[in-house]
């Protein structure tokens, strides 16, 4: 029985990328091939070698939104954070509140004077209903007052460069608090020379939510859950993955939201597919509609290097990580990837 301690490993604080490369698309790319148990390394500019005309190459085009807001109680005058979780109206809005014990119906939150915010009701886990009111136009405040929510490990306010590199060169639709990781690689020259080589790109859309930097909470691993994210499939998509299918090509999933979202769904719906998923891809799970991974290097202990470990064989993914902490590859958001193949 897998446990939590099994997707445990040291990784040394200089390796915790702090900073997004100084240009995009150049960070280093470890091949790992399943069949031969193999490693190799390129820049990930050269992804396009091990990608052919008969695969399909799936993204995740949610896009960040300024979702982190810093304000006092005005009550007491104490510091309160709010992340915006999903938007249901112009001033209603599902938030996560920092610290949860000021979390109570009726508090007011202020931001910068200008603009406030009172919990309508209680959630679980810290989670609120906020509404906001403001004396100008409310929804443009809340953009301007909030920020990228960069994630934890990034031990520095977030800058204007995040706004940039925190996003993807592809992000369309608003309503993520966390980016698709493996996507920011990817530049539009990159992008162009695969479909150039007849290579079908296609998107979906999972709105990335906290729980994607909790940890997992059970030891005994098949004992965790995830919290549910919004996804949407286009029929166009579904269409495409089919025509992959039956061609024998690859289906290639750009990070760990896109393989949650396609293990989801059946790829045979002639219609939209729209809705939320928890799943938890733990070990030994078997894969129905991925065939290639692409994916950043994950948290000990996390759900994602769960989802790899599943995907790779957790023997083969913790070498791999052993081996790219003794290279010196960089780790998580803003590090190196990993093509699993």
């Amino acid at each position: 029985m897998l446990k939590k301690s099994d997707l445990m490993y040291d990784l040394p604080e200089e390796l915790i990328a702090q900073h997004p490369p100084e240009t995009r698309g150049t960070c280093r790319l470890m091949i790992l091939n399943r069949k031969e148990r193999t490693f190799s390394e390129v820049e990930f500019s050269r992804i396009t070698d091990f990608i052919s005309t008969d695969d399909a190459l799936i993204l995740n085009d949610t896009r960040v939104i300024r979702a982190r807001l810093k304000g006092e109680r005005v009550q007491t005058g104490g510091a309160v954070e709010l992340l915006l979780l999903e938007k249901i109206s112009p001033v209603l809005w599902k938030t996560m509140v920092k610290p949860g014990r000021s979390c109570r119906v009726g508090n007011v939150y202020s931001f910068d004077h200008t603009l406030q915010a009172t919990v309508q009701e209680e959630l679980q886990m810290g989670r609120a209903l906020v509404k906001f009111s403001s004396q100008g136009n409310t929804e443009e405040l809340i953009h301007r007052e909030g920020t990228v929510p960069i994630p934890p490990y990034i031990k520095r306010p977030s800058d204007q460069l995040d706004n940039l590199r925190y996003q993807t060169v592809f992000a369309q639709k608003n309503g993520a608090v966390a980016a698709p990781t493996a996507g920011l690689h990817f530049t539009p020259e990159i992008l162009k020379s695969i479909h150039n080589s007849g290579t079908s790109i296609d998107f979906l859309t999972l709105h990335v939510g906290p729980g994607t930097f909790q940890p997992l909470r059970n030891e005994i691993l098949a004992e965790n859950s995830m919290e549910e994210e919004r996804f949407s499939v286009s029929s166009g998509t579904l269409s495409s993955l089919r025509n992959c299918r039956k061609r024998d090509g690859r289906i290639i999933a750009v990070g760990t939201t896109v393989t949650r979202t396609l293990e989801s769904i059946d790829i045979n719906s002639p219609n939209e597919l729209s809705g939320s998923t928890s799943i938890f891809i733990h070990p030994p799970y078997q894969f129905k509609n991925v065939d290639v991974l692409l994916t950043n290097f994950h948290l000990p202990g996390s759900s994602l290097i769960s989802l790899v470990g599943s995907f790779a064989g957790l023997d083969l993914i913790m070498k791999a990580y052993r081996k790219a902490i003794e290279s010196k590859f960089m780790f998580y958001s803003y590090g190196d990837a990993m093509l699993i193949i």
